[in-house]
């Protein structure tokens, strides 16, 4: 009986544990649901605030085709009609020139006058389609972003999945604010960095004889000159060199690691006169460029031998972020995927009672910068200044380095 009874007692105790663990395991699995069902409502939501973005986008961009077609047809049918009545008009000259008795003179001469004033009549201008058609680059710009959209959503799935992606977004955080220096200019939105990346290459043939050159990425200053080629194109002033490529439409965004020295970075117009004088020659003392220097303690940015000095620390990787229909130009410093404005040049009004001279000059003389093509600018000023194009990992830092 003894150990009947203790039997039934361990029983007992067993299914009182059980009963409380099958009431913590259907809470769980409330719980379980709950969190499934609120997060899939949030997901829902984003996904559908997602479509809409898009839908928005897709809008604008069908939008812009339409518009671009009607005006580009509108200005090729008013080119056909003129066309088509010059044609009409000189054949009915001729045929009226044709008709006229040999023996009337008088006549003649009044139809062939007709008919040489209808020739010597002034062309319609070319349509400027022939040039280029606008629109035709929507495409380009949609698959871009569809490739955007492909690479982040593989990140994030990886990341779902545990397998460490990147975490590519369409928007970076912005750190703080753009410092004085604009007065009363609205703060820049950080551009989408994988949207607007823009490839570059250093272009060899302006390159400086005492920049060296690793491959098209990478310059730094050297002592000894390099016995570069002949080229119209090279600097021979300025320890400076240019990217390949042109900017003369759209968003532009690129990043730049400073590595060792002293370096400017910034655009300069196509079109410069590599031969100035180093005076006038060097980024942002004239014109034609404008730029951010690092000069060993502290950042400033110069545009047409104007100087703005910004009060930020040090940020081993700048990013610029050019809006050419905008005329504007943001200067970023980059660390840990987070962005921090350093400064943007752009018109800005000025409020009743301020004054600034860096800004007087970005009103009067900055916008005419932007009726030029325009290409990437580098300015190697100290001994042993280092620069490389797109982001690096430290340990490529550490070997360009030592090379």
């Amino acid at each position: 009986k003894g150990q009947r009874a203790k039997f039934l007692s361990n029983v007992e105790n067993e299914l009182e544990e059980l009963a409380v663990t099958i009431a913590q395991t259907r809470k769980m699995l409330e719980l379980i649901k709950g969190a499934a069902t609120k997060e899939r409502d949030r997901v829902e939501k984003l996904f559908l605030e997602a479509s809409e973005v898009l839908a928005a986008f897709r809008k604008e961009v069908v939008g812009f085709i339409e518009d671009g077609e009607r005006s580009r047809l509108a200005e090729a049918e008013a080119d056909l009609r003129w066309k088509e009545e010059r044609r009409a008009k000189l054949a009915q000259c001729k045929q009226n020139l044709e008709s006229v008795p040999s023996t009337d003179t008088i006549y003649f001469l009044q139809e062939f006058q007709a008919l040489k004033i209808a020739m010597e009549e002034n062309l319609s201008p070319a349509p400027s389609f022939q040039n280029e058609l606008s629109f035709t680059k929507s495409a380009q710009v949609v698959s871009a972003v569809k490739e955007v959209l492909a690479a982040a959503c593989k990140n994030q799935r990886d990341r779902l999945l545990g397998k460490g992606g990147d975490g590519l977004s369409f928007q970076e955080p912005e750190e703080g604010r753009c410092p004085p220096g604009r007065r009363g200019q609205r703060d820049p939105v950080t551009p989408a960095r994988s949207l607007f990346a823009f490839i570059i290459d250093l272009d060899s043939d302006t390159a400086d004889k005492f920049i060296q050159l690793f491959g098209t990425k990478g310059a730094k200053r050297v002592l000894c000159p390099i016995p570069y080629p002949e080229s119209v194109t090279r600097f021979i002033n300025c320890e400076q060199v240019l990217g390949e490529n042109v900017m003369n439409r759209g968003n532009y965004y690129w990043e730049v690691e400073l590595i060792d020295g002293w370096v400017s970075i910034g655009v300069v117009a196509e079109d410069f006169n590599p031969r100035e004088s180093y005076d006038r020659g060097r980024l942002g003392r004239n014109d034609k460029s404008c730029c951010l220097q690092w000069n060993g303690q502290n950042y400033a940015v110069w545009f047409g031998g104007f100087e703005c000095v910004i009060q930020q620390p040090f940020f081993q990787t700048i990013g610029v972020f050019l809006e050419y229909s905008e005329k504007a130009l943001t200067f970023y410093g980059v660390k840990d995927s987070k962005m921090t404005c350093l400064q943007q040049l752009k018109v800005s009004r000025f409020k009743k009672g301020q004054f600034d001279a860096f800004q007087n000059k970005i009103n009067h003389q900055f916008p005419s910068l932007f009726s030029f093509n325009l290409k990437p600018a580098f300015f190697l000023e100290s001994v042993d200044a280092h620069l490389q194009i797109g982001p690096l990992k430290k340990d490529c830092v550490s070997v360009l380095k030592r090379r």
